[in-house]
């Protein structure tokens, strides 16, 4: 009777023990919400100044800060397709204070293109919301006799090799979708890499290669002045920056070529702080006035749960894993 008691008590003591551990751990977690944010925020964008990552970035900072009461900063990390920035938020505190404002390239993309990341993308950064959608689309010089994305397909099949797709390098969200397109349409068609998209503009007017499929956002304005031909944008739907050009989709279903930007945090932020900054970036991107700017540039604004997120990043791994494995491309 007396070892019943004993084994009775030292479970009372146990249960006791992880039952106030428990209490403690959701205590300091509200605790953090609470004084959170108490200092200056970073937001750490993992390219140079002036491309459409840090332009979002600062368009957000400013009604952040008013939304958080803390003033919210950017600070440009460039270099190493992004891992440079994210390296840097991944080995930051683990308490709000720095975020990174995440494109494909850190988790998703990266891993298959880099032999050795110095992070682990799956486990190292959690998403807090999406920020925006960023439309590619379909675009060929305005010398090839083609004005639909059917087409083109027909053209390329007649055509074996002879059309070739520029890219803003090996890996880039450009060089994917052409391969995706490529493999989704069963035709063959070559890829050129150029060092950027700009470069691929210039000689996609010049006609020294036939087709791209590349951010809408650095495009729009040569599409507009008809420079070149847009055929179809990389998203399921019509883009509303383009709504007279049709989806790629409508002729290859389930094709998709969206890149998605969003903001992460280091892993071991405490839940409440996330669901907090959570809260501050829906109402920052519900803003009328912002989404109009974002669209000006070619994005479609979009806020999610840090839990949606984290799925279309799972998602997005498997989709663009398969894409790079089919391309050839090998981790460097």
């Amino acid at each position: 009777m007396m070892m019943k008691k004993f084994a009775c008590s030292a479970v009372f003591t146990f249960n006791a023990a992880v039952a106030s551990a428990v209490v403690c751990s959701l205590s300091a977690q509200v605790f953090a919400a609470d004084v959170y944010p108490s200092k200056p925020i970073k937001i750490v964008v993992p390219f140079a100044p002036g491309g459409a990552a840090d332009t979002t970035a600062r368009m957000m900072s400013e009604p952040l800060s008013r939304q958080l009461g803390q003033t919210v900063i950017v600070e440009n990390k460039p270099g190493g397709g992004a891992t440079i920035g994210a390296s840097y938020v991944v080995n930051a505190p683990a308490d709000g204070y720095t975020i990174l404002y995440t494109t494909p390239g850190p988790q998703i993309t990266n891993p298959y293109l880099m032999a050795k990341l110095p992070y682990d993308p799956n486990k190292d950064l959690v998403p807090v919301s999406r920020v925006s959608w960023f439309p590619n689309v379909l675009l060929v010089t305005p010398s090839l006799p083609v004005n639909s994305v059917a087409e083109l397909i027909a053209y390329a099949k007649r055509n074996p090799g002879k059309v070739n797709f520029g890219s803003a390098g090996i890996g880039a969200s450009s060089h994917l979708a052409g391969e995706l397109f490529k493999t989704m349409a069963n035709i063959d068609i070559t890829h050129v890499p150029y060092k950027g998209s700009g470069q691929v503009l210039q000689d996609l007017i010049g006609g020294n290669v036939q087709m791209s499929i590349d951010s809408l956002s650095v495009y729009l304005p040569s599409i507009k002045a008809g420079s070149v031909r847009a055929l179809g944008v990389a998203m399921p739907q019509r883009s509303p920056q383009l709504p007279e050009v049709p989806a790629i989709d409508d002729e290859l279903k389930g094709f998709d070529a969206t890149a998605v930007n969003y903001l992460t945090v280091p892993a071991g932020t405490p839940k409440a702080v996330i669901d907090k900054l959570n809260k501050a970036i829906v109402n920052v991107l519900a803003d009328p006035a912002l989404q109009e700017r974002m669209f000006a540039m070619g994005m479609v604004p979009k806020s999610s749960s840090p839990e949606e997120m984290a799925k279309e990043v799972r998602s997005e791994q498997a989709k663009w894993q398969k894409v790079i494995q089919d391309s050839g491309a090998k981790p460097e």
